[in-house]
């Protein structure tokens, strides 16, 4: 009876062992399969060949021996000539842009892709360097790539750098890790503020006539230009030209309905240093002041009273501050007192405004109505004027001053012929515009001006882009072709100071 018992019990152990051998066996044997247990094999990072070794370097500190993975994890990196759209695991990581010297006239660079445009020999043929978006400042000229502006379309002219992640478990175990590493800001339409600065108007004398030919359409005049001029986020122009009923054609005094011109352009800041604002009595320039106030055209440079005029223009807008300053210095036409005009220049005051603007983190843009060259009525390509010092007094040395009180760009306003243009310090200074609109058809040097296409990001000028206007006998304001616009600036660089 003992015996059996043994048998029985023994029989039981031997299945007992059976089961628990096979239970560790199926075990293991799941943890082989699926490898996990003491058969997992942790995930390995695999860089690809097309990372550079700096990118690996970050990547390698991120993904170090502290790191355990579950599943593999390939990196890569890609470049692209268009912006690309990203899908799960992959990130925009750098954007370069293709600059060159700021006094270069070249404005594109031609490439068939991207490998041609990464390499340094074809770099060094064309005389431009790629760099970080993050590096641009107004010092080096952005290039078009392939004729697309980076800084007006922001999806193209430029090269992407896109970094690109492979594992199964993405979201879990690298996005966490790498999140910070893409934390960048790249310009954007939204983040990016556009301001374009022109030269003088002054729709007066033969443009009211012309106003009549054209059937009393103003916006026949802006019809050309103002598709271009009113894209950006800020358009000014200096305005020396009041509206009045008395406006003819040997006056210079505006024709109410030339209102539509400067609509036209989408006009936001009206400077009113210029020397004709009184030319039709103080009652038109008050009326004139009264009619932007009613556009919403803000005003900088001149008001009804000499307090009223001396009000520097606060802009805030897509994260960046600008003050804008602007003097009338020589050329008539201030108030003085409690009549309607220019403001007048004083030293101390534009030293004080400058610096309150610059304690508050702003960008400063000081515009001068100097003194005019008397050289340009010329019926030939007269280049005198193209010069800083072509008019009475010391022009470079007054806008240079400005740069080392504080401004970061100078502007002069007054000239009808546009001058050349410089860094100086700090800063850049363009010593004249020409005019934008005007009756001056008969003087070359008169019919061309100069468009100041600011950028900027952050609080920062991204750069300064030249834009050429013309107009000709129909007094319709146009851009200026390419290949004028080039020998036009290899002009004006001649002489710089």
């Amino acid at each position: 009876m003992g015996e059996k018992r043994a048998r029985k019990a023994s029989k039981i152990i031997i299945i007992l062992l059976i089961f628990v051998i096979i239970a560790v066996g199926a075990f293991f044997a799941v943890q082989f399969f699926t490898k996990t247990g003491i058969f997992r094999i942790p995930g390995v990072v695999y860089y690809g060949d097309s990372l550079t070794s700096a990118e690996t370097g970050i990547f390698e500190g991120i993904f170090d021996e502290k790191i355990d993975l579950d599943k593999d994890v390939t990196i890569s990196g890609k470049w692209a000539l268009e912006k690309p759209t990203t899908s799960r695991g992959e990130y925009l990581y750098e954007v370069l842009v293709p600059v060159t010297d700021f006094y270069s006239t070249e404005t594109n660079v031609d490439v068939n892709n991207v490998t041609e445009l990464l390499d340094e020999s074809f770099k060094t043929a064309n005389n431009f360097e790629l760099i970080p978006v993050s590096e641009l400042d107004f010092s080096k000229k952005l290039l078009s790539l392939n004729g697309k502006y980076y800084l007006d379309n922001f999806d193209s002219g430029a090269v992407y750098r896109t970094i690109d992640f492979d594992s199964e478990k993405f979201e879990e175990e690298i996005e966490p890790l790498i999140v910070d590493v893409f934390k960048k800001e790249f310009p954007s339409k939204e983040s990016t503020l556009t301001f374009a600065q022109t030269g003088v108007t002054a729709l007066s004398r033969r443009m009211n006539s012309r106003l009549n030919a054209v059937g009393g359409d103003a916006a026949y005049f802006s019809a050309e230009i103002g598709p271009f001029l009113s894209g950006f986020d800020i358009t000014h122009t200096s305005n020396e030209s009041s509206f009045s009923s008395y406006a003819s054609n040997a006056n210079i005094c505006s024709d109410k309905r030339f209102v539509d011109t400067l609509t036209g352009i989408g006009l936001d800041v009206v400077e009113l240093t210029g020397n004709h604002n009184q030319d039709c009595g103080d009652q038109a320039a008050i009326d004139t002041i009264d009619i932007y106030n009613e556009k919403g055209i803000k005003i900088v440079g001149g008001g009804k009273t000499a307090a009223e005029a001396a009000v520097p223009l606060e802009i805030d807008q897509k994260g960046t501050g600008i003050t804008m300053l602007a003097f009338n210095q020589s050329t008539g036409g201030a108030t003085l007192d409690n009549t309607p005009g220019a403001n007048q220049y004083y030293e101390n005051t534009a030293a004080s405004q400058i610096k309150e603007a610059k304690d508050r983190g702003d960008l400063v843009i000081v515009d001068i109505q100097y003194y005019e060259c008397n050289a340009y009525a010329s019926t030939y390509e007269d280049p005198i004027c193209d010069r800083a010092n072509s008019s009475a007094g010391d022009q470079v040395g007054f806008f240079r001053h400005l740069i080392d009180l504080g401004a970061d760009v100078v502007v002069g306003t007054s000239a009808h012929q546009a001058q050349t243009f410089e860094l100086y310090g700090n800063g850049a200074i363009y010593y004249g515009l020409g005019n934008l609109f005007f009756d001056q058809t008969d003087w070359p040097g008169t019919t061309r001006s100069l468009v100041l296409s600011h950028y900027f990001h952050n609080g920062k000028l991204l750069q300064t882009k030249l834009v050429g206007t013309i107009y000709g006998q129909d007094m319709q304001t146009k851009l200026l072709d390419a290949d004028t616009m080039k020998w036009w600036l290899e002009r004006l660089v001649k002489v710089k100071p």
